[in-house]
């Protein structure tokens, strides 16, 4: 008997052990399905392990070690087969991104940067361990290909928009409205002075600028010569000093406003504007330009106060230098021909000039020019505070006004065809400009000796005879003025009836300003470029500045010309 329960038990012990083993081969699938879901439930899969060691404590010691030898070697082996199913995952993620990668490679490199960047945050919130990370590849990069397709639906959305707007604000900057000087609420003896000068509305410049200006703002203006930029600074200057007389006595040599421009002659053109719009104010304008005699620019500084002081750039530095202008107590600057100024080297001057002046936060800056290049535009940032930005595209200005022609002659036969215009078409008024100096004198040389009367303006003639030349020009008593582009720039002459560019300017932006002498203040004008071998190179950019295309025709000599 006791061998029988000795047999009977042995084999009793062994069906358990059996069992032992086909159960926990039956509960061993449980484990890697827990390994695939997210944190919270991967955290329950030590409880479903208790569970099962409960169950199975019933047995005795000896089956319970066994059963504990056979659970711990289950996890050693399911993690194995996990291992293997990860890697196989990883190697397919890594494919799988690299085809997303190659398929959004022609996508900015923000894009895929913030794309690398959040997908893995997420993961990391979502399911907070690596092997779950690894678990589920394919649902990571088809989330990281849904991120990079939307970013690129959002990036083409802003675009679109932005193309949108820029249609739609198009036509407004194009449009102007007329704003007459009476709307202005400007001061009764200037307003008197406008009207006797003629003018009922503002030109585009003024009418845009002048709410600004009057406010005490800071302004930057983009306008040709020839828009009435100049009225509008010294409209706002006249103003301004109008309702805030000074409380105090002002010192000789102490002006209120400074002007700076570029040249002799548009200093000095502004200075006649001044006086002509102030004639009932009582208010002084002084100009300081090189060239002329110190000793009496100094004595008409001294004869009073000086409201509005106009200057070229080195004489002023002189008579800083002399202490003999103050601008410490300066309220207004304006700086004219910004960009003819930097073209000059004028700059390093005006810089020592501006540091005289209070600083930008304690004065009204108002800086205008012809172009905003990235220099200009730094000049400007660096001087004025928060300005009001205002544009008159010089398309405007070369189009809308001027009947512009291209003559092609050759460079032999300039002169030829610049006579026979002149004696057959007898322009009422005309301005021929050269590129340089010596061109100019050879033009008036040849000009003379055909009887035709004209004289040169440039920068080797003297500044008296300047003076004389223009002023007989603007009276009339001289009908063709030969003319450099420096010099050009102080010409602002009406009835202009016709711009002759002998030679074509190297840079576009002088064509403009050229041809702006014509057609000013709303009249019609005539521009004739000739071009020849010499400067045809020019024409590209010229059409890119302009925007449109340029036809060259063989010159028109007609007296309608």
């Amino acid at each position: 008997m006791l061998e029988d329960n000795g047999e009977t038990q042995d084999l009793d012990k062994a069906k358990k052990e059996a069992a032992a083993e086909k159960d926990a081969a039956t509960s061993t699938p449980a484990a890697p399905a827990t390994l695939a879901e997210p944190m919270n439930e991967t955290q329950e899969a030590p409880t479903d392990v208790g569970a099962n060691d409960t169950t199975e404590s019933s047995f005795e010691d000896p089956e319970k070690d066994t059963e504990k030898d056979t659970a711990e070697e289950i996890p050693e082996e399911v993690p194995e087969e996990t291992a293997d199913t990860t890697d196989n995952a990883a190697a397919e993620n890594s494919a799988l991104v690299e085809e997303v990668a190659v398929e959004t490679a022609a996508e900015p490199v923000t894009e895929a940067t913030s794309t690398e960047e959040d997908a893995p945050e997420e993961f990391a919130a979502e399911e907070g361990s690596e092997n779950t990370e690894q678990a589920e590849p394919s649902e990571n990069a088809a989330a990281a290909v849904a991120e990079v397709t939307d970013d690129a639906a959002v990036q083409e959305t802003p675009n679109e928009a932005g193309t949108e707007s820029e249609s739609i604000d198009e036509p407004a900057a194009q449009t102007y409205e007329p704003v007459r000087f009476q709307e202005l609420a400007l001061p009764d003896p200037l307003v008197a002075a406008v009207d006797e000068l003629g003018f009922e509305f503002c030109t585009p410049i003024q009418g845009r600028s002048l709410p600004f200006s009057l406010s005490d703002y800071d302004v930057t203006g983009q306008a040709q010569t020839g828009t009435g930029k100049t009225a509008a600074f010294l409209i706002t200057l006249f103003t301004r000093f109008w309702e805030n007389p000074l409380q105090t006595e002002q010192r000789t040599g102490t002006p209120r406003a400074l002007v700076l421009a570029p040249t002799r002659e548009l200093a000095m053109q502004i200075e006649g504007d001044a006086q002509s719009l102030s004639k009932h104010m009582g208010m002084r304008t002084v100009c300081v330009v090189g060239g002329m005699d110190y000793g009496k620019q100094r004595e008409e500084l001294e004869e009073g106060p000086v409201d509005v002081l106009v200057a070229t750039p080195g004489r002023l530095i002189d008579f800083v230098e002399r202490r003999e202008i103050n601008l410490r107590e300066v309220e207004v600057l304006v700086i004219d021909e910004a960009d003819r100024m930097l073209d000059m080297g004028f700059i390093p001057d005006v810089r020592r000039i501006v540091l005289q002046t209070p600083h930008k936060r304690k004065r009204q800056t108002l800086f205008f020019s012809a172009t905003f290049n990235d220099a200009v535009m730094r000049l400007a940032q660096s001087w004025t505070i928060d300005a009001e930005h205002i544009i008159v595209e010089p398309e405007s200005v070369a189009t809308d006004t001027v009947d512009q022609k291209f003559w092609l002659v050759g460079a032999r036969e300039r002169q030829k065809v610049l006579f026979q215009f002149l004696s057959h078409a007898q322009p009422e008024r005309a301005i021929i400009f050269a590129n340089r100096r010596d061109q100019t004198h050879r033009i008036v040389e040849f000009l003379r000796k055909k009887d035709i009367p004209c004289e040169a303006l440039a920068g080797d003639v003297p500044q008296r005879k300047r003076m004389a030349t223009l002023a007989r020009f603007k009276e009339g008593k001289l009908r063709y003025l030969i003319a450099t582009d420096v010099a050009g720039r102080g010409i602002h002459v009406d009835g202009v009836t016709h711009v002759i560019n002998y030679e074509l300017p190297d840079d576009s932006e002088d064509y403009v300003h050229r041809i702006g002498r014509t057609g000013r203040a709303g009249a019609s004008g005539t521009s004739i470029s000739f071009v020849s071998e010499d400067d045809a190179f020019n024409l590209p950019a010229l059409e890119e500045y302009l925007g449109t295309r340029i036809k060259c025709i063989q010159p028109d000599l007609l007296p309608d010309s």
